[in-house]
């Protein structure tokens, strides 16, 4: 759990050091889902022995929920309309999924099939996403967009989620945290081999300027890795 609040911690902090209108609230909200449906996985009507799950996937759909009304704020018109939008449609996609276990399920093992699959589902594509700036890195040969301590706690993270998933015999933990614990420590192989070296700025993807309200760029590698286990 301490690792979880890290990996927050250190999102917030690199989210409040930069401005606004030169990120994506994409990964933001879709990692809000992700919160969302890890959180309903572990409640005890769902799934049995998870609370822990529940309690950091709860505590991060708060965070998340802060990070998308920070952005909706400072965000452009045209980038704020996409974004409540697209807000809208998560929430009824969890809505869905929520009723329709608690009211088409009576059985607690189809519940907890339905609700894993989904948290599994948008998991695998929360740990994929970072795959975009490690393309990024390798063209770049540069880490600006790849923070060290980010790309640490996401592995540690992964690493620790699943093991915890392996002892409980969970596959809906396991699975997708194997994935990302792979993931993370691909991510950390690469700032080993081009931590020392700056890059070719002409290659760098421009950032918005301050005040300009454009959202030119999907937020940076942890920012939109959620913390399903």
């Amino acid at each position: 759990m301490f690792i979880d609040l890290m990996i927050f911690n250190r999102k917030c902090n690199w989210f409040v050091s930069i401005l606004v209108p030169s990120f994506s609230g994409i990964p933001y909200v879709m990692t809000l889902l992700n919160c969302l449906l890890a959180a309903w996985y572990g409640l005890p009507f769902i799934s049995k022995d998870n609370f822990l799950v529940s309690a950091i996937n709860g505590t991060g759909a708060v965070i998340e929920s802060v990070y998308v009304l920070i952005f909706l704020i400072y965000a452009a018109k045209k980038e704020k309309g996409k974004i409540v939008g697209l807000l809208l449609c998560i929430l009824a996609i969890f809505a869905t999924i929520a009723l329709v276990s608690v009211f088409a399920f009576a059985n607690m093992a189809r519940r907890q099939l339905l609700c894993g699959f989904a948290a599994t589902v948008f998991s695998i594509i929360m740990y994929a996403s970072p795959l975009s700036v490690m393309r990024m890195v390798i063209k770049t040969k540069s880490v600006e967009y790849m923070p060290f301590l980010l790309s640490l706690f996401v592995f540690l993270c992964g690493t620790s989620w699943f093991i915890y998933g392996l002892i409980g015999n969970d596959k809906f933990l396991y699975i997708p945290n194997g994935f990302g614990c792979v993931l993370g420590a691909m991510q950390l192989i690469l700032y080993a081999i081009y931590r020392n070296n700056k890059g070719d700025d002409t290659k760098k993807p421009a950032r918005g300027k301050p005040g300009n309200g454009c959202c030119h760029r999907q937020a940076s590698p942890a920012e939109a890795t959620h913390l399903f286990p």
